[in-house]
């Protein structure tokens, strides 16, 4: 299984109506990276995430995680993955701790209050575990978004958006976090506008443009004939 690739992508399509939305992904993300997915507003990017994590079903094509496929083995694939979404989501009558152990529950997990611990306190949570959530700012109801994302303890974690509109505290504070579950081997996929993050953050990276995968290299390559991924990307973008 060690050859599985962490996200298996063929020709996914997905149509809301007469609008393509996904027109033929084909992807492989391996076990172990840091991938970026770039694109502008309307490229396909959150509608391939939400396919992902069985929130919509796609058309047609293969969707696999850890080897589950989405949509023949939903309940394992949802196992072997976290998600944080753009959007603030959240039951404005729990308080945080709560929260997350009701998110432990969903996925049958018990006896895991060390890990909540440290989930609250590496995204700088602990001072507000005992908050209701509806009190909470924008900025920590999305630390909340990130705890519950990992707090299975998922193999692949995909952050959509994750520091829009936060603090610079909490955005390197959770790319410290993040970037430390990468080194213990957890595969992480970041979309994101900060084109600096993804420079920094992601060894290779697909760039989506109308629904399909326009570009897909190392960051390294893609930087090799520009100053910064903001240049390749609006060149990329240009041509696509």
């Amino acid at each position: 299984m060690a050859d599985v690739p962490a996200i298996h992508i063929a020709q996914l399509t997905k149509h809301y109506g007469s609008v393509q939305a996904l027109a033929g992904i084909d992807l492989d993300i391996a076990r172990g990276e840091f991938f970026g997915l770039l694109g502008p507003n309307g490229a396909g990017k959150t509608t391939l995430i939400s396919a992902l994590a069985g929130l919509v079903r796609a058309d047609g094509g293969t969707l696999e995680v850890m080897g589950h496929n989405v949509a023949a083995d939903p309940r394992n694939a949802r196992l072997k993955l976290g998600v944080v979404p753009q959007e603030l989501v959240f039951d404005p009558f729990f308080t945080v701790r709560e929260v997350l152990k009701f998110q432990s529950g969903y996925y049958g997990i018990r006896g895991n209050d060390d890990w909540i611990e440290e989930i609250l306190s590496r995204l700088g949570l602990l001072a507000k575990a005992d908050t209701n959530m509806r009190t909470l700012s924008g900025g920590m109801k999305r630390r909340v978004l990130v705890a519950q994302a990992l707090v299975h303890r998922p193999p692949v974690i995909v952050l959509d958006e994750p520091t829009a509109g936060v603090d610079v505290e909490l955005r390197q504070g959770l790319w410290e976090f993040v970037k430390q579950l990468n080194a213990d081997g957890h595969t992480v996929v970041l979309t994101t506008h900060y084109l600096e993050e993804a420079e920094d953050l992601c060894g290779r990276i697909a760039m989506m443009k109308a629904g399909r995968v326009v570009a897909l290299d190392t960051t390294a390559n893609l930087l090799s004939r520009f100053a910064d991924l903001e240049q390749v990307f609006m060149e990329v973008m240009r041509h696509a």
